[in-house]
């Protein structure tokens, strides 16, 4: 099969021919129509953890072809192969750890892959490949910051989900203001279902929310409509922007707040939306440099969405372990997302081109993660800069 595999020394990927993966205890063989694109995909390229020869790339959407017949390893004492209902030709979605960690493990990025059973999810009819493939590991973002982190209940998995921010907007609706969620960078990808998800957490719970936002301005139409539904929105480039979300709020300041960028001094603003108790939630680490505060109010929450996959995570200078607990969030957040039209795919911008076309046109696009690092001189209709879109390649026409 074809597959994008690292090369370390040169700080590229390039298409190559390796043998198609082989699924071990209680994984599915999957043949993947498309491949979404995330920051973290181009940064680890060129910036390179692994070692040379891993198979780069994180989302993936495409047909079950064989079913292993035992039980994942890393499944808690109560999964049971029965539970596995996928079949051959099943459409599903996941993601894997590319080379976004100094591990193994091979990424999404190739004509076949491997992946657990229970860590995928099965795509409804009304969501094509391409729509699909880019849910999985920004939802599951969105989701461990909304339900894991902020504390907000999950439409999922039980009654409640503990988390720091627990009490779910508690004294807010005693003072009949209801919940007050502030997201930050609110077209990111991430912004977009941590929209849906908190409107989801509410609406199961019966409680009042309003949803607090930052944009730019030609994103405002967009995201006050379904299926975000901001009740207000504030152009991130005024510089003032802190203050109008305060005035916005009533001048109590925000329940929750959710960091989509987290970088510079993203961090330290936002914690200025929040009122006395609120927690705030953020998307990359102050140990991988990205960001520096001093002085907050309130230490802001950061977890790897890579936790979900219940292996041990090593980079940028960090170790996180294995977590039984996050793994077993990420299958009852899959489970839900099978049941179908459970979120709206972010807006998807098919690139031309397959697996040979990504380093040179996906990867330049999104620079290496920092926001100033994605302006483009390039004059083709599909490398005008991102905004409010995932990038999509079919490796299947």
């Amino acid at each position: 099969m074809k597959a994008l595999i690292l090369d370390a020394s040169l700080k590229t990927a390039t298409v190559q021919d390796i043998p198609i993966a082989v699924p071990s205890r209680g994984e599915l063989l999957i043949r993947v129509h498309s491949i979404a694109l995330n920051p973290i995909d181009s940064l680890y390229v060129a910036q390179p953890l692994g070692a040379s020869g891993r198979v780069v790339g994180s989302d993936f959407a495409g047909t079950v072809v064989a079913v292993s017949r035992s039980m994942p390893s890393s499944s808690s004492p109560s999964s049971s192969l029965s539970e596995c209902k996928l079949r051959p030709g099943a459409r599903v979605a996941g993601f894997l750890q590319g080379a976004c960690s100094v591990n193994e493990r091979p990424g999404a990025f190739a004509e076949y892959v491997v992946c657990a059973w229970d860590l995928v999810w099965e795509i409804p009819p009304t969501l094509t490949f391409a729509e699909a493939a880019g849910i999985s590991l920004c939802g599951l973002t969105a989701a461990q910051a909304v339900y894991q982190r902020l504390g907000l209940a999950a439409p999922f998995g039980g009654d409640e989900v503990p988390g720091p921010g627990s009490g779910d907007g508690a004294q807010a609706d005693e003072k009949g203001s209801g919940i007050d969620v502030f997201v930050y960078s609110a077209s990111t990808s991430v912004g977009m279902y941590a929209a849906q998800l908190a409107r989801r957490s509410a609406e199961a719970r019966r409680r009042k929310i309003r949803l607090f936002g930052t944009a730019s301005s030609k994103r405002f139409e967009m995201l006050s409509d379904e299926p975000y539904k901001y009740d207000h929105l504030v152009d991130y480039h005024n510089k003032d922007w802190v203050e109008q979300i305060r005035h916005l709020s009533g001048g109590h300041g925000m329940s929750y707040a959710l960091d989509c960028i987290s970088e510079g001094d993203s961090v330290k603003l936002v914690a200025k939306v929040l009122g006395e108790d609120g927690p705030l939630a953020i998307v990359r680490s102050r140990e991988g440099g990205a960001w520096k505060a001093d002085d907050l109010r309130v230490e802001p929450m950061y977890g790897a969405v890579w936790e979900g996959l219940g292996a041990e995570v090593q980079y940028q200078g960090m170790t996180v372990p294995a977590s039984p607990h996050a793994r077993a969030f990420a299958v009852d957040f899959y489970r839900w997302l099978s049941e179908g039209e459970k979120l709206q795919p972010n807006p998807v911008r098919e690139m031309p081109g397959g697996l040979e076309r990504v380093v040179d046109d996906g990867f330049a696009l999104l620079g290496t993660g920092s926001m100033k690092d994605r302006e483009q001189r390039r004059v083709e209709p599909w490398m005008v800069p991102i905004g409010a879109e995932k990038l999509v390649y079919n490796l299947i026409e």
